[in-house]
């Protein structure tokens, strides 16, 4: 397949870039400014994408957005939901109108908000707080595809378990190398505020095979959580963090002085919450995970 990628330099996109590369599919980038070569062009702040960006394409795969981080402050909260808004629009409507075989958009677990210990498929409902409602936004705005008869895959990622990205290794006060995950090496890590909050991850390598998987599935449509299939507590993840490191892991994290490292609302609705998200849909239609255990993803990637 032909398959067009927003955010194909980020995080997740790179991977999957390669990923398509080895499967034998054609991955190309749908950037902003100037193209480089074999690249498509588009502009969120502009409204407007090339009318030949989607030509001869089979997929879309749309990951771009806004970055979402520590210190939610007012002008970054409204820079996540207009990025992930007038982005994802944009392109549905695109999609609507060339008629791709299969839409891919990113999304996220934070729809369910806190949760407590209920286990969360793709059929529960949404939750509270400003990261939810920006997965609500973000879903809805996908809308013209669907109403065109794409098939249309909602692709609710939890915590990508990588060294190179992800929550762990997100940049604190912009300084290189101080990030959640410096404690654990250093050997002073442990559980963040109480420990019982469950995680819900997947590693990098499940998660680029599950967006393969969800291209090339022709069943799989609708919200689809990609989570690995044992989600476990914080306390469990800090234990396990720290044995794959080959360092202690027993000295807690208050949520007060996590509140006061990345702000209150990133705190509570991105790592104090809890969320036991199941990948139902995925299982159901045959995936298979490289990493269906917490121990194994953290071994193959420190």
């Amino acid at each position: 397949m032909k398959v067009l990628i927003t955010g194909a330099s980020g995080f997740i996109g790179t991977a999957l870039t390669e990923e398509l590369r080895r499967g034998g599919h054609e991955p190309i980038p749908l950037v902003r400014g100037e193209p480089q070569k074999g690249a498509r062009t588009w502009s969120v702040d502009g409204n407007r994408i090339d009318d030949d960006a989607l030509d001869g394409i089979d997929a879309v795969v749309h990951l771009a957005g806004a970055p979402i981080g520590p210190w939610l402050t007012d002008a970054k909260r409204a820079e996540i939901m207009q990025s992930r808004r007038d982005g994802t629009r944009i392109i549905s409507e695109a999609v609507a109108a060339a008629g791709p075989k299969v839409f891919v958009s990113a999304s996220g677990k934070d729809y369910y908000g806190e949760a407590g210990d209920a286990e969360l498929t793709e059929s529960s409902p949404k939750g509270n707080g400003f990261l939810s409602d920006v997965v609500e936004v973000w879903e809805q705005e996908t809308g013209p595809a669907r109403a065109a008869g794409v098939r249309t895959a909602l692709a609710r990622t939890g915590l990508v378990i990588d060294a190179s990205g992800g929550l762990m290794t997100e940049r604190l006060f912009g300084i290189p190398g101080l990030n959640l995950l410096l404690p654990f090496k250093l050997g002073i890590g442990g559980p963040f505020g109480s420990g019982r909050q469950w995680w819900s991850w997947i590693s990098l390598e499940d998660e680029i095979r599950a967006i393969v998987h969800c291209l090339v599935s022709d069943g799989i449509d609708g919200p689809v959580n990609l989570t690995a299939p044992n989600p476990v507590r914080h306390r469990e993840f800090a234990k396990e963090l720290g044995r794959a490191l080959r360092r202690p892991a027993f000295f807690p994290l208050p949520g007060f002085a996590l509140k006061a490292i990345v702000g209150p609302q990133f705190a509570e609705e991105a790592i104090l919450v809890s969320n036991k998200v199941l990948p139902t849909k995925l299982l159901d239609s045959g995936f298979e995970f490289s990493h269906p255990d917490l121990r194994s993803a953290l071994e193959s990637t420190f």
